[in-house]
């Protein structure tokens, strides 16, 4: 069996492990601590927003915006239905219904024309969205400035999903510094870890300090247990955030790497008809956390998603389908969905292939490797029948 090449596998940096023996050696083991404070800092500082708070995960970042938001029973949210199921599971914690927004091709994300079109219909149906849910896939900014721009003519607020793009930016701009609040993931896969775990951004005081508060059971201020409301268990351990503390020194590091993977695709598979790579918008910058590409069977002489599939499973090596779109879930298929049928194309048509930062030069040219000799094998295919023929 030949060695595994993994998606996208944890990528220590080396200080990692200084940040966790200082929470050993100070008997910091509990959640909280002072590096669960110094992270939040650096998170803060990295995307200019001026408050972060650590959590347990990106989808309890969620959560609890929508908490803050006032979602209740019977409301909607409007979500991006391309994205993991993370996106959109916190609105059905809540007693909502998560109404599914396209993709437009630029990106890959939500399409402010048919939000626009979606907050219209919704309105004339007695049902305004309490928020509307963008993410920025596998890196890729969404069209933040039209989504914005729509959120602000209807009042309604943004809950920004960046929880793939820590890194990524429009003209400077951080990705997660949009929205009336953003949210960032740190799960084994991203593109910095802290094991598991989350955050929550906002320029808005009240609202980092409500998470904090919900997240620690919302336990009151008194001199005994006493409590006014539900919380949740959703803070961030200091041994966590140690890691993050460690992490966030190689984040940087860790863009480029995954940028340079993206280029090596991008040159490696330019000669072969029926690839595509999403390219970057003028003025946006992406930490392509994941590189993506699209097979059109017409132009490849009838190679699918498949036969890369599956050519790359017989080596060992792990890739995936692009994200199968929220509305197609079984679990949403009674869902309100406004669409043209892009982020259907997207799945039918795309897949994931190895990105890691801690990816090796020999393991990026394997897979490049398997991926031309399945295009080659087929092209020969069908050339030697048609000399038969």
């Amino acid at each position: 069996m030949k060695n595994k090449i993994w998606l996208s596998s944890p990528h220590m940096g080396g200080t990692e492990q200084k940040f966790v023996n200082e929470a050993f050696e100070t008997n910091w083991i509990a959640p909280l601590g002072p590096h669960v404070d110094n992270f939040e800092l650096d998170l803060a500082t990295y995307t200019k927003t001026k408050h972060a708070a650590a959590l347990s995960s990106g989808t309890a970042a969620i959560h609890l915006a929508l908490i803050m938001l006032g979602v209740k029973r019977g409301d909607e949210v409007i979500c991006q239905t391309m994205t993991f199921s993370a996106s959109a599971n916190p609105i059905t914690y809540l007693g909502a219904t998560p109404v599914f927004v396209d993709s437009e091709k630029e990106t890959w994300n939500m399409c402010p024309k048919l939000l626009n079109s979606a907050i219209q219909d919704r309105i004339a149906k007695g049902k305004k969205p309490k928020a509307i849910i963008p993410v920025h896939l596998y890196g890729m900014p969404a069209q933040m400035d039209k989504i914005m721009a729509v959120a602000n003519i209807y009042g309604i607020p943004v809950i920004e999903d960046a929880a793939e793009a820590l890194g990524s930016k429009i003209n400077g701009k951080a990705m997660g510094s949009y929205g009336n609040m953003g949210v960032l993931s740190f799960n084994g896969n991203k593109i910095i870890t802290t094991s598991g775990g989350g955050a929550l951004l906002s320029n808005n005081n009240e609202y980092i300090t409500q998470a904090r508060f919900l997240a620690t059971q919302a336990r009151d201020e008194a001199p005994h247990y006493q409590h006014s409301q539900i919380g949740y268990n959703y803070r961030m351990s200091n041994i966590a955030a140690g890691i993050g503390r460690g992490q966030m020194e190689v984040l940087d590091a860790h863009v480029e790497l995954r940028r340079q993977n993206f280029e090596t695709y991008k040159k490696e598979f330019a000669p072969i008809e029926g690839i595509t790579l999403l390219a970057e918008p003028k003025g946006y910058f992406s930490n392509r956390w994941l590189s993506t590409i699209l097979i059109d069977p017409v132009f490849a002489n009838g190679v699918t998603k498949e036969d890369v599939i599956c050519a790359l499973l017989v080596e060992n090596i792990e890739c995936r389908p692009l994200w199968k779109p929220m509305h197609l879930q079984p679990v949403f298929d009674k869902s309100p969905f406004y669409g043209d049928g892009t982020s259907e194309n997207l799945f039918n048509n795309g897949l994931c292939l190895p990105s890691g930062s801690n990816l090796k030069k020999e393991e990026i040219k394997r897979v490049c490797t398997i991926i031309k000799n399945t295009f080659a094998n087929t092209t020969k295919s069908i050339n030697d029948l048609a000399e038969l023929v």
